[in-house]
């Protein structure tokens, strides 16, 4: 039994140990590499090198096109500075945008659903563009003359909303003529929806063919939002999904170094850019031919895109590219509708094969009830039915050790000074009364990972963020204000050890009373979610090792008294 409780000390410390070096990684990051020349893009941004600009494979893959593209602009500003035009303020039911003239960027986008992390009565900013963050959204042509994210635009209103009864709300921004071409950016709000439709419209007066290429990227540094200490910091950084590939994070790091690898051209997937809870990502039409780009501009900047062809315009006809932008909330349930591939964006760790089915679960009884605390309760209640057996086996185990803990106690005191003969003597005594020493381990080793993932579940869904439970439990992805639940947990983990058999050992014994003060601690600084998992948890476990160990014990009492009639 020792060796049980010490393995189990061994088990939570551990965790703690890792949750305690990602909080220290997220306080102290590595110091980011300085660009490596040569990496892709390059060329066009310093003049040297021989590594391709984005657009090169792609331009010289279709019919009627050079082998070079010496004349294609590079799509990303070097420098990453912004300058700044007249302000379009679109207002629909979900978001606020504003659009600069100035490129035509989205440069600021609030979510009128969520609310600030920091102050709950303004909305969330997901893309910003102030002095200390920058976070953008750029499109543009690639071609002699042809406008791009540097381009004045010109707009016919300064204000837009989404009234009542319009499905949309459609901007148009106009490039100065050059050479007989004349390009309308165009982006459509739709009413209920993140996707925002981002589209050129391209009529050639010339007198000569033309083949535009067409980017959409998003520019960012890589600071993430703001969190709370001891929780493990979610993926802040690129993405890329391709149907061969599938989902493939390009980290800044790596953009860094010059050593990112990701699929560079397909004719299907999309390319976002991932933080805690949001995202934002380009995603083309299926079956149309792209170059996916990601890399680092300068200090703290860095783009990822995607180019695609606009196609052949002959003189006299006009064209359209449109690339849909989605910029909002990591919703579970709607993600997967949206684009394939796009539910992967929500990060689970290692363990998704196991968090995905708890948040379905967890989703199902929200379902039923509304509140997700409520769901919370109903999912430990089920995984708890669901371990029921085990469970069963590993109480019954402990509650024969703590009848026979004099006997064990007897033979430690008769072989004190010899570890090894009381080692042999406690072994032969489990294997005659037929005890697993070991088997209180087993659930509590089982239900780890399960742990883990829940705590994935709540630190990853958007959906918990700011999801009230009762009273004073105002958001169950975030710690308890006033530490109540892990007060109460740690009161539940103190009872437990009541029931466990008492430790032999000295030393132990005290380790195992410090146990739920201690743990208590760290709790505080837990999503109350995950606490009120766990409180749960030990309540049904207390129930259910209670009922069993008086079973026992009542059986073991009975057996002594015909024992003793005999």
């Amino acid at each position: 039994m020792d060796t049980q409780k010490f393995v189990l000390f061994l088990i939570f410390s551990t965790s703690m140990l890792f949750l305690w070096d990602a909080w220290q990684k997220e306080q102290h990051p590595v110091p980011t590499a300085p660009a490596v020349q040569g990496s892709t893009g390059q060329r066009a941004i310093n003049g040297q090198g021989e590594t391709p600009v984005p657009g090169e494979k792609l331009v010289s893959a279709l019919p009627g096109q050079s082998e070079t593209t010496a004349d294609i602009a590079e799509p990303v500003n070097a420098s990453g500075r912004l300058e700044s035009g007249e302000k379009i303020v679109v207002r629909t039911d979900l978001v606020t945008a504003e659009i600069d003239t100035a490129g035509g960027d989205i440069r600021r986008l609030e979510l009128l659903h969520h609310p600030d992390k920091e102050d709950k009565s303004k909305p969330f900013t997901l893309l910003q563009s102030q002095y200390d963050h920058i976070y953008v959204a750029q499109s543009g042509l690639i071609g002699e003359g042809l406008p791009s994210h540097k381009t004045r635009y010109t707009a016919e209103a300064r204000s837009y909303d989404l009234g009542a009864g319009q499905d949309k709300i459609e901007v148009r921004l106009a490039a100065p003529e050059s050479e007989g071409v004349r390009v309308t950016k165009i982006y459509t709000f739709h009413r209920g929806s993140y996707l925002v439709d981002v589209s050129f419209e391209v009529a050639n007066q010339g007198d000569a063919a033309i083949h535009p290429f067409s980017y959409f990227q998003i520019l960012r540094d890589s600071q993430p939002p703001a969190g709370s200490i001891f929780m493990i910091p979610a993926y802040t950084g690129a993405a890329l999904y391709t149907e061969e590939e599938k989902f493939k994070k390009i980290e800044f790091s790596a953009l860094d170094k010059g050593n990112a690898n990701y699929p560079k051209n397909a004719d299907n997937g999309w390319i976002a850019m991932l933080q805690h809870y949001f995202l934002t990502a380009w995603l083309p039409q299926d079956k149309l031919p792209r170059e996916y780009y990601a890399k680092r501009l300068g200090e703290n900047e860095y783009a990822a895109g995607v180019i695609v062809p606009v196609g052949v315009i002959e003189p006299g006809s006009t064209d359209t590219i449109t690339v849909p932008l989605y910029a909002g909330p990591e919703e579970q349930t709607k993600l997967a509708s949206i684009a394939p591939g796009l539910e992967l964006t929500v990060d689970y760790g290692w363990l998704t094969v196991i968090g995905a089915p708890l948040f379905w679960l967890l989703s199902f009884f929200h379902s039923w009830t509304g509140n997700w605390g409520v769901a919370i309760i109903l999912l430990t209640m089920s995984v708890k039915l669901a371990f029921f057996p085990l469970s069963a086996a590993g109480y019954r185990s402990m509650a024969k050790l703590r009848l026979v803990t004099p006997k064990l106690q007897r033979l430690r005191e008769q072989h004190g000074n010899d570890r090894q003969r009381m080692h042999q003597a406690m072994m032969d005594f489990y294997k005659t009364e037929k005890i697993n020493p070991m088997g209180g381990c087993l659930p509590i080793l089982v239900q780890i990972p399960v742990f883990i993932s829940l705590y994935w579940v709540l630190l990853a869904s958007v959906e918990l963020r700011y999801a009230p439970f009762a009273l004073w439990i105002e958001d169950l992805s975030s710690p308890d204000p006033y530490y109540v639940l892990p007060v109460i947990m740690g009161i539940s983990m103190f009872l437990q050890t009541k029931l466990n058999p008492p430790a032999t050992d000295p030393i132990q014994a005290k380790v195992m009373q410090i146990m739920p003060f201690a743990f208590s601690i760290f709790f505080f600084f837990f999503p109350a979610g995950l606490v009120l998992y766990s409180l749960v948890n030990n309540v049904l476990s207390i129930a259910q090792q209670w009922q069993i160990t008086r079973m026992i014990e009542a059986s073991a009492a009975a057996a002594g008294k015909q024992k003793k009639l005999n």
